[in-house]
Formats: structure tokens, sequence, C-alpha cells
């Protein structure tokens, strides 16, 4: 029963945060993909930002359960998330904006979460070439020589991966320039935190993450069902 009073309040809370986020910041935006083109140009850097956040994050998790050690499970965890925008330890990739620099792309970190376009899809897409089959390799490294960051950036960018191994080349000066970085309103990242948080909760095995569609239709926020609830009930009283 525990679980599932934890369940039905993470789920209200849910519900009362998006009743909060105005109807307008739910509709449907065309859905962006990656820019495969764009990764040479990037991929060093994402691969320099991935170890900063694989130390960051593994640094915290010890911190988080000291005095208990670390396992190399939780490591490994990190490590197959890190990549992958759906989970939490990705969020790292949504501050990310991609700049034009002469010939060059530059990663510049906005300080927020922003809307995910093609431009974040990108450097997830970068992130987890990056990364590959690599996963448990750099996790090990992580569990058993416990590396500053410099090492661990040159282990996972020139020895592991080589992403940094060669120079990237230059941008062609007909790149279609990628959308401008929208940051998300504070009500709209607490919800898309929460309903990572909810998704593999326990107890809730078959729990899956919603778009803000989803829900919003599920709630019935200006959908069809309702307006034929309001015609019934006109019917009803006319009678």
């Amino acid at each position: 029963m525990p679980k599932v009073k934890q369940i039905l309040v993470a789920i209200s809370v849910l519900l009362a945060v998006l009743a909060c986020v105005p109807i307008s910041e739910c509709a449907k935006k065309p859905a962006a993909g990656a820019r495969k083109e764009d990764i040479p140009f990037i991929k060093c850097q994402v691969c320099e930002k991935l170890a900063v956040q694989l130390h960051q994050q593994v640094e915290k998790k010890r911190a988080e359960i000291a005095p208990k050690k670390i396992s190399e499970y939780q490591i490994i965890e990190i490590s197959e998330n890190v990549c992958n925008l759906k989970k939490q330890e990705a969020d790292w990739i949504l501050q990310i904006d991609i700049v034009e620099k002469g010939d060059k792309l530059e990663l510049v970190d906005q300080g927020s979460e922003g809307q995910c376009n093609s431009e974040c899809k990108t450097i997830e897409r970068a992130c987890q070439e990056v990364l590959g089959y690599s996963d448990t390799d750099v996790a090990e490294y992580l569990y058993t020589s416990k590396p500053d960051l410099g090492s661990l950036v040159n282990y996972l960018c020139k020895d592991l991966t080589k992403a940094c191994s060669t120079k990237p080349p230059p941008v062609p000066k007909n790149r279609i320039p990628g959308e401008a970085f929208v940051a998300k309103s504070e009500k709209e990242a607490e919800m898309e935190k929460m309903m990572k948080s909810m998704e593999g909760m326990p107890g809730a095995p078959g729990m899956k993450m919603y778009s803000r569609d989803d829900l919003m239709n599920m709630n019935n926020f200006g959908g069809e069902d309702a307006d034929d609830e309001d015609d019934d009930d006109d019917e009803t009283r006319e009678k």
C-alpha cells in the first residue's frame, strides 16, 4: 500500500502542475529530428561535456549514499542513461545551444532548460555515437580508477572513443542555421521532471512516460469529449 500511495501522490502533483501550464504551451509542435550532418562538428565538444557529466553525477551519487560505497551497477546505470533524453541523467543536454562561430559550431551552456528541437536531438545523437557500446567500459574505469576530470576526459575522448583524436572539419558556408534557443517555463520544466521521475517508479512497472499532448488529452483539456459532455448537459437541461 505505501507504494500505491506514493504513486497516487506523484500523479496528483503532476496533474496539479499540468493544470497550471497554459494551454498555449501544450500546443502540438512538429517533431524535430537530429541533424546528423552536424555531428562531426560537435562530437569532441559533446564528448568533453559528457565526461563532465559522468564525473559530476558519479560524485553526486557517492555523496548521496555515503558512508556506503557506490556500486559498479549504480555507475553503469548513470552511463547508460546520460545520453538518453527520456532519463533525468540526460537533462544536461536540454541546457545546451549550438551556436555558429565562423567556420565552427560551439556548444554554449544556457544555464536553464530549453525546448527540445533539432539541436537537442543532435546533441543526444552525438552523445550516443560517442559512448556507443563503451558505457560499461567507462563505468568500470570510473569505479576502479576513481579518476579526476582531466584523466576521465583523456580516457573517454582520446583513448576509448577517439572523439577528440582529430580536429573537427570546418562548417560549410551554406549550412542552414539551427533554431534559436527557447527556454522552458518553470512549470513546464517541473512537469517534465515529474514525468521522468514517475517512469519506472517502484510498484508501477507498466507506467510509461506520456507527452504533454497525451496528458492534455487524458484530462480533456479542450478535447472533443469535454464538448460532447457540455452538449449532453445542455440537452438534459432543456428536457
